[in-house]
């Protein structure tokens, strides 16, 4: 099937007729056939680099790519997709989401609200996929530029884990909820900082920091609500130890690279951190749902950024990433304050995700689910 290229991000609202869990009155399923791939280019100085001497050195870089070539997945054979999805109880995801109680929302009939809900859950998976995909592109740039050997061999061996996680999420969507959503702003923005930015580092530090960071608080926290025994729970199940693996790699290879850093290059990629940060919590606000069921988007944005969900969201995402800035030399005295002023320094001293256990992390793929 041919690309379509487009200028811009595309914002409309896909829904596939395979799967019958949502659907809306007004809306007509979209077959295989109504749809051609869509693409978006972006331009980038990227800089790459061979490497002539093939050292291996010995160390956690080379024990999780070890780990990482021994524990692959198969989506299609280590996943029973005859399972129920099993998503949260309509009731327990409105008060997760702060709508309970929120007029419009109370204004639906019983159907209207489930929809509404069944349309976040959605929301939120459709961006899992949008950023595993940015990760995909991240890791794939990261095998060119990275200048040691054994960074290049765990990046490729990421962007197979990358490539594993876009399919798992595609096919949950497409098959199981049977609506996408477009990529939300602030994800697409850090992603394309990230992406065309010539600095190979700057890309450890996006991606294996704040983009995965991200990724392990949101799925660990949806993760952690969801009862036992469903699809959506296996599959993060999976997901989280990958992450798990790549976070804990650009620590250990990040943590010895910033301290060969001049002041000011430091400085500026500790600002580049603050900033993704800021960002990151706009990250998981489903405003394209406000805006689908005819909502004021700033009203039910600010319902939801003072629900439950969120509050716990945002706690996991700044547990995991401060203590990681501190402990690779980003955690500068410059932006201390502004992320005091965010009110996370408070986790400066939590444990890193450089100290991973190993046992965990080495368990079977069959003692996981």
């Amino acid at each position: 099937m041919p690309a379509k290229f487009v200028d811009e991000t595309p914002r409309s609202v896909a829904f596939y007729s395979r799967a019958a869990a949502i659907t809306v009155d007004d809306d007509i399923p979209l077959t295989e056939q109504d749809v051609d791939d869509v693409a978006e280019i972006f331009q980038t100085p990227l800089t790459g680099s061979y490497n002539w001497d093939y050292k291996l050195q010995e160390g956690r870089i080379k024990q999780l790519y070890e780990l990482g070539k021994k524990l692959n997945w198969n989506v299609e054979t280590d996943l029973d997709w005859s399972k129920p999805v099993t998503l949260l109880p309509d009731e327990v995801r409105a008060k997760v989401g702060g709508f309970d109680g929120f007029k419009p929302f109370d204004d639906l009939s019983a159907e209207k609200k489930k929809e509404f809900l069944d349309h976040c859950d959605a929301w939120r998976l459709a961006q899992f996929l949008h950023g595993e995909q940015g990760a995909l592109l991240v890791a794939s740039q990261l095998v060119s530029c990275a200048p040691t050997f054994n960074a290049k061999l765990y990046a490729g061996s990421q962007t197979f884990d990358e490539a594993r996680h876009v399919e798992v999420f595609n096919k949950f969507i497409q098959e199981k909820l049977g609506v996408m959503y477009p990529i939300n702003y602030a994800l697409k923005g850090i992603l394309d900082k990230i992406l065309t930015d010539a600095r190979w580092d700057l890309k450890f530090i996006g991606m294996q920091v704040v983009i995965e960071g991200l990724a392990l608080a949101a799925f660990t926290s949806m993760h952690d609500r969801l009862p036992q025994g469903g699809l959506l729970k296996d599959i993060l199940n999976y997901v989280i130890r990958d992450e798990a693996r790549h976070v804990a790699f650009g620590i250990h290879y990040l943590e010895e690279f910033v301290k060969s850093l001049s002041e000011e290059e430091r400085e500026e990629r500790a600002q580049f951190a603050y900033e993704a940060c800021v960002v990151s919590r706009e990250r998981l606000i489903p405003t394209d749902v406000f805006e689908y069921y005819g909502w004021d988007v700033e009203e039910a944005r600010q319902v939801f950024l003072a629900g439950e969900g969120n509050t716990n969201f945002r706690d996991h995402l700044f547990q995991r990433v401060i203590p990681n800035l501190r402990r690779i030399g980003l955690l500068t005295d410059s932006v201390r304050p502004k992320f005091e002023a965010l009110g996370v320094l408070e986790y400066e001293n939590m444990i890193d995700d450089g100290d991973i256990d190993w046992a965990e992390m080495s368990r079977p793929l069959d003692k996981l689910n």
